[in-house]
């Protein structure tokens, strides 16, 4: 998988569970993403900020495939955290 990563941001979240926030270009689906991978192996949220952006539309039609991105990033944005 031949992702390009924007910039990626460390969440230590106070109360709850830290998270790895990243913006990635994917150019097998063509646009750009909003990436949340928390802690938890599997955890991870996808929003497609072009969607978000063109339609303002958080709906689940927006959501992708978490579990791809989360394998595929999991280890690369929290190298620095373990």
């Amino acid at each position: 998988m031949s992702i390009e990563i924007v910039d990626q941001a460390y969440h230590g979240n106070g109360s709850g569970e830290p998270f790895v926030a990243a913006i990635i270009d994917d150019p097998y689906e063509g646009d750009t993403k909003l990436v949340v991978i928390f802690e938890e192996p599997g955890c991870t949220a996808v929003l497609s900020l072009d969607s978000l952006i063109q339609d303002e539309d958080i709906s689940s039609r927006n959501s992708h495939n978490g579990g791809r991105y989360d394998k595929a990033l999991r280890d690369l944005l929290w190298e620095d955290r373990r």
